[in-house]
């Protein structure tokens, strides 16, 4: 097969990028470089069936051309920094609405009729039910970029029901594992390799968290919307969540982080359950569908939490492009 990876030097785009090419497939790698390294494809590099594209997804010309001959499309690329929305709105607007759409319009432009997109637990907002299901009512929104990604969603829905497309949606907790390039891992560490004696944390520490390693992700994208698929089955959306049945508070976290760079800062936390807005204090979904195929998370949550912290201190470099 051969398939088209938007955002195929970020943090998942790569590793589906690898996990693709060691099934044998060819690969398209997409990616403006914005935020995505280059040096996270570098084994993918030495493969000769991935083709690295250096492109924007709102450049349509250049995302057509990428997309002649392609059988389907993982659909990465996004602004991920949710906290920044706020103060930048049209970014989420462009590159997570907008950009999403011009991807489907390539699709449909070359005939390709297969999306697996990358959603979010954020598009979610601050949901009632805990853990949560896929098919639960959709609150009001909280961030920008949660909005994006839920529409992002509705629109590949329409292009399933309009247009016979064949649509997955993953919607995955923060994920973790090497090559993570933001979040609340890369801030404390980052902050401890200032100053050891002193650990800030947004909020009072007592949101609760899911998170997911990196390479249970990528597994369950290809176990699901590939191996378990049934081909020829058009006009088809599916909701998946991904994460791991459990949850953490992010003082725990902290604490796995602290023991594993071998320090003993003081703490000191901020007031209420939100580290800023769009920040939910519950993130916790029920993963029982994607279980249901026959995937389960291999990592847990505190493994990867310290697996992440281990990649961070080999790989300091990353410090310098955030």
């Amino acid at each position: 097969m051969r398939y088209l990876v938007t955002g195929a030097a970020g943090f998942v785009g790569s590793h589906l990028t690898d996990a693709l090419l060691a099934r044998g497939h060819s690969v398209i790698g997409y990616d403006n470089l914005s935020t995505g390294q280059e040096r996270f494809l570098d084994a993918a590099r030495r493969s000769d069936r991935l083709r690295f594209v250096r492109g924007d997804i709102l450049d349509s010309s250049t995302l057509r051309g990428a997309m002649k001959g392609v059988d389907a499309v993982f659909h990465m690329a996004a602004n991920a920094d949710v906290r920044g929305g706020f103060a930048a709105p049209r970014v989420d607007l462009e590159q997570n609405t907008i950009g999403t759409f011009e991807v489907l319009e390539a699709m449909r432009d070359a005939g390709v009729m297969r999306m697996v997109f990358a959603s979010s637990s954020v598009a979610l907002g601050e949901p009632d039910v805990v853990p949560t299901p896929e098919d639960c009512a959709i609150p009001r929104q909280t961030s920008l970029y949660g909005a994006a990604k839920m529409a992002g969603e509705g629109l590949i829905a329409a292009y399933a029901e309009g247009y016979g497309f064949e649509g997955y949606a993953f919607r995955f907790v923060s994920l973790l594992g090497p090559r993570y390039p933001h979040g609340h891992v890369f801030d404390f560490v980052k902050q401890l390799l200032a100053d050891p004696t002193v650990l800030r944390i947004l909020g009072d520490g007592t949101q609760r968290k899911s998170y997911l390693h990196v390479e249970d992700c990528v597994r369950a994208m290809l176990h699901i919307a590939e191996d378990r698929r049934t081909p020829g089955t058009p006009g088809t959306f599916e909701v998946f969540h991904l994460g791991v049945p459990a949850c953490c508070l992010v003082r725990e976290s902290a604490a796995w982080i602290c023991d594993e760079m071998g320090v003993s800062p003081r703490l000191e936390f901020g007031t209420g359950n939100r580290g800023w807005i769009g920040d939910s204090p519950v993130v916790f979904l029920d993963v029982r569908k994607a279980m249901s195929t026959g995937w389960a998370p291999q990592h847990s949550i505190e493994e990867s939490v310290r697996q992440t912290v281990r990649w961070l201190l080999g790989n300091r470099w990353i410090f310098d492009r955030r």
